[in-house]
């Protein structure tokens, strides 16, 4: 399979895939395009070749076959790969997992628009003051706190259902954020935020994105160079 993902540094969505197969040492080809939304840029052509939603990650199979959208490339790798805990095992926890990530694929704007991943710049000022006057920012953390603690104490940790699976890898761009802006929370989704961190996939991951020295300054909302 290959996996067409954006910049690492910036992309949180294909992040989410990327770590996931990753995770669970499912093989594929990483192919990496650079943002780049210009009209007839690279991007443009190649992405639109594979994906009708010109959007990044795309999943694609040895005779084409496309898979586009986070939670459905979760769904089909996990259906491909029953052998794997993709998700959790027991059916509640099944449930609640995919609770979160579909929670967490339609919500959290807030923090998405004003905490934009960026693996390799930190902005403890810029997220000191974003705490401190923005009440929906601080709402968005403090519902993800929430089920982050929640799932923690139902399955003992570290991760949320106990072993890692798609919800962990789905809430891995969450954890840079956080870490990021350093926006506070509690001590045991804390914990959890850099066991996640820490997690093999997720730092391959951030190895990569800070190798790759870019710039793109329509990501940039809080520098203007490297």
């Amino acid at each position: 399979m290959k996996l067409y993902i954006g910049n690492k540094n910036y992309s949180s969505w294909s992040m989410r895939s990327g770590v996931l197969l990753t995770a669970f040492g499912i093989p594929f080809e990483e192919v990496k395009l650079r943002f780049d939304f210009s009209e007839g840029s690279a991007w443009h052509r190649t992405i639109g070749a594979v994906s009708p939603t010109r959007r990044v990650p795309v999943l694609i199979e040895d005779d084409g076959f496309a898979v586009w959208d986070t939670l459905a490339i979760a769904e089909y790798v996990a259906d491909r790969h029953p052998e794997q805990a993709i998700w959790p095992r027991a059916p509640r926890d099944r449930a609640r997992a995919r609770s979160l990530c579909a929670e967490m694929h339609a919500g959290f704007t807030r923090l998405r628009t004003v905490c934009p991943m960026n693996i390799e710049a930190f902005f403890p000022d810029v997220g000191a003051r974003l705490w401190a006057e923005d009440a929906a920012l601080r709402a968005d953390v403090a519902r993800i706190d929430a089920a982050w603690a929640d799932a923690l104490a139902g399955s003992g940790g570290p991760f949320l259902f106990g072993a890692f699976s798609a919800a962990d890898a789905y809430f891995a761009p969450v954890a840079v954020r956080l870490s990021r802006f350093s926006l506070p929370l509690s001590d045991a989704s804390a914990g959890y935020r850099d066991a996640l961190l820490a997690h093999p996939a997720v730092e391959d991951w951030v190895a990569d994105a800070m190798r790759e020295q870019d710039f793109i300054v329509e990501d940039e909302p809080y520098r203007s160079t490297r």
